[in-house]
């Protein structure tokens, strides 16, 4: 027994994945590492890009170092100054809305790169397009108000990545074209629920589709019933699901 232990924890170890996290998915050169709710790591040969990092750094420090830190929004599931100190950024361009940037401290200023709704950016070599997140219906009041945070399109070694951020199901998203991995929000009431959320995968046609930030208000959204919804209906789609919130 004390064998099988020891055996298990250096594979653990060996891959580089923390106690609870799920194993990395590889698309071709893309590597996917889930870490939790809205925080993943993505990484091609040469370029590791850090989405969203707050929680524990220990998460983020096994990985390599980040190149890219993109970041969507100032609330405290995809923005925490706390975990970006605890960070490997000494090379890292930081990605933000203005609203972000307004928040980082002074230290940071010099790596930022601010994108507004629309922006396309050349960052180390990666091309980053800024998508509009928003709630439906559109409110000065709602949680997450068009133009303060930002979705993401990545070209990453001949694949378009979209992270979706905290939106509902806005016609933006259900434009986009040609999108080989998606990353797609759903909990209420701070997004959308699963039916809004499998009526756009199924208007933008991802190849691959993860779906993530999914616990809500009254815990985690039904993301098997999610794939179903989009599968019964287009066989095509790719929905994987991964436990964005093991261990706890």
């Amino acid at each position: 027994m004390k064998k099988l232990l020891t055996l298990a924890t250096g594979c653990i170890l060996a891959t580089g994945i923390a106690y609870g996290q799920p194993a990395p998915d590889q698309i071709g050169s893309l590597t996917v590492q889930p870490v939790e709710h809205a925080s993943l790591v993505l990484s091609i040969p040469g370029k590791t890009i850090y989405v969203d990092p707050v929680g524990h750094a220990d998460e983020f420090n096994k990985q390599k170092a980040a190149d890219i830190v993109l970041i969507t929004d100032i609330h405290g599931d995809h923005f925490s100054p706390e975990t970006l100190d605890a960070l490997h950024l000494k090379n890292a361009v930081l990605v933000v809305p203005q609203v972000v940037a307004d928040k980082l401290p002074a230290a940071y200023q010099s790596r930022i790169m601010v994108l507004h709704n629309g922006d396309q950016k050349m960052v180390k070599g990666i091309s980053i397009t800024a998508i509009p997140m928003y709630n439906l219906p559109e409110s000065p009041t709602a949680f997450h108000t068009k133009g303060r945070g930002n979705g993401y399109v990545l070209l990453l070694d001949g694949k378009l990545v979209y992270i979706s951020g905290d939106t509902g199901d806005i016609p933006e998203m259900r434009s986009l074209k040609n999108i080989d991995v998606a990353f797609v929000c759903m909990n209420l009431p701070y997004t959308m629920d699963i039916n809004h959320a499998a009526d756009a995968v199924l208007a933008f046609k991802p190849r691959v589709i993860y779906p993530y930030h999914y616990r809500g208000q009254n815990g985690k959204s039904d993301i098997a019933a999610f794939k179903k919804m989009v599968q019964d209906k287009d066989q095509s789609i790719d929905v994987r699901l991964r436990d964005w919130y093991a261990g706890q």
